[in-house]
């Protein structure tokens, strides 16, 4: 059996970290309360939909370097691009289906990518970390939808 490589502090501690504005968003959200942000003509739902896009955009960016750095074939660079376009046009969408949707890709999207560490595109601990931090922030884009 293969051994289990620790996750790296690094990445525990940033992934935590870009945890904090699904949270702090959908529960500004939630309450209805916009946090101060109305005086910017801001809202906690459009700072958390956005937010969301930009990490699903990011999450097909993995499969992206993952594929490159490992001269993998072109089904991931056309797979990596899928959550980019799902995403942005997910902001067209009018509420809560904006947010629904991007609840819905990046907990997928978490699964969708247990395929990277099986073969060995990336490290086993990243396909663990993913489905962490993606059971987090989609079920905060859940919520607040």
């Amino acid at each position: 059996m293969a051994r289990l490589n620790p996750v790296p502090m690094g990445a525990v501690i940033l992934g935590v970290a870009g945890l904090v504005p699904f949270l702090g968003f959908a529960a500004l959200s939630v309450a209805g309360n916009d946090g101060g942000l109305g005086t910017l003509g801001l809202s906690p739902r459009t700072i958390l939909s956005a937010y969301g896009a930009v990490i699903a955009s990011f999450l097909g960016g993995i499969r992206w370097g993952a594929a490159a750095a490992r001269n993998a074939g072109s089904g991931d660079y056309l797979l990596a691009i899928v959550p980019s376009l799902i995403a942005w046009a997910a902001l067209a969408a009018p509420a809560p289906w904006d947010l629904r949707i991007l609840g819905v890709l990046v907990l997928a999207w978490g699964l969708v990518d247990q395929d990277l560490p099986r073969r060995g595109l990336v490290p086993r601990w990243l396909g663990r970390l993913r489905l962490v931090l993606s059971g987090v922030a989609g079920a905060a884009l859940l919520v607040a939808a």
